[in-house]
C-alpha cells in the first residue's frame, strides 16, 4: 500500500510516516498544496492523509481538485478543526474520512487501511489463495496455519498479489505500489524480494513468473 502524507508540519509529518513505515506502508511526504498535487499526478497512490490548512494550495483545494479529476486516491482530511461543521464541510469537498488533531496514532493506521479496503475494486479485509492466508491489518501472513516471518516489503508484495485475484501485476507496479519515491526505478529490488517471499512461502510454489510480464498468485 503506498500513501502521501500532505502536512506542513515537517516533524508530524516524519513521525506519522515512520510510524505508517513501520506497519508495513510505503510512504511519500509533501509539505504544501502544490507539491502534494504534483506528487499525486506522478504517482497512483491508494491513501492521501491530507492536512486542511496548507501552505501555496490551501488543502480545500487540493481536496477539490482531486476529486474532480477524479483521482482512486482515498482521502483522509487530517485537521486541528474538529467541529460538526468542519467535518461536514470537509467531507462535502470529496474528502472520504475525516480525523481530527489530536488523534491516536492507532486509530489513524486503522482509517488508512479501512480506507485502502475502499479502493477500486475493494480489498477484503482477508486475502486468502488455497493454504495461504494474509491479514493486512495485522501483518500477519500463514500458510497451512504456519505463520510466516515476512518483511514489511515482503508482506507488501505478497498484499498486492494477492489483492490482483489472478491477474498479473508487472515490477513497475509492484515497485510503484509498494516503494516509496527514493526508490530506484532501475533497481533490481522487486525481484530480489519476490525470490525471499518465494523461499519463504515454500512449496509447492505459489507465485509464477509471467515472462516479459510480471508475477501472479
Amino acid at each position: 500500500m503506498r500513501v502521501l502524507i500532505v502536512e506542513d508540519h515537517r516533524e508530524l509529518a516524519e513521525t506519522v510516516a515512520t510510524g505508517l513505515r513501520r506497519d508495513g506502508m510505503a510512504v511519500d511526504l509533501a509539505f504544501d498544496g502544490e507539491q502534494a498535487m504534483e506528487e499525486a499526478t506522478v504517482h497512483d497512490y491508494d491513501v492521501i492523509v491530507l492536512d486542511r490548512d496548507l501552505p501555496r494550495l490551501h488543502g480545500d483545494e487540493v481536496c477539490r481538485a482531486l476529486s474532480r479529476e477524479g483521482s482512486r486516491s482515498r482521502l483522509l482530511m487530517l485537521t486541528a478543526a474538529s467541529t460538526i461543521e468542519d467535518r461536514v464541510d470537509g467531507l462535502g469537498l470529496g474528502a472520504d474520512d475525516y480525523l481530527a488533531k489530536p488523534f491516536a496514532f492507532a486509530e489513524l493506521i486503522a482509517r488508512v487501511r479501512a480506507l485502502a479496503r475502499r479502493s477500486q475494486p475493494a480489498v477484503p479485509p482477508v486475502l486468502t489463495h488455497g493454504d495461504l492466508t494474509l491479514v493486512p491489518a495485522e501483518r500477519q501472513a500463514r500458510r497451512a496455519g504456519r505463520r510466516l516471518d515476512l518483511s514489511p516489503k515482503e508482506l507488501a508484495v505478497l498484499e498486492l498479489l494477492l489483492s490482483a485475484r489472478g491477474a498479473v501485476v508487472s515490477s513497475e507496479e509492484l515497485l510503484e505500489r509498494a516503494w516509496d519515491q527514493s526508490a530506484d526505478p532501475f533497481t533490481n529490488t522487486v525481484k530480489v524480494t519476490v525470490s525471499r517471499l518465494r523461499r519463504k512461502l515454500g512449496e509447492p510454489p505459489v507465485i509464477e513468473t509471467v515472462p516479459h510480464a510480471g508475477y501472479r498468485i
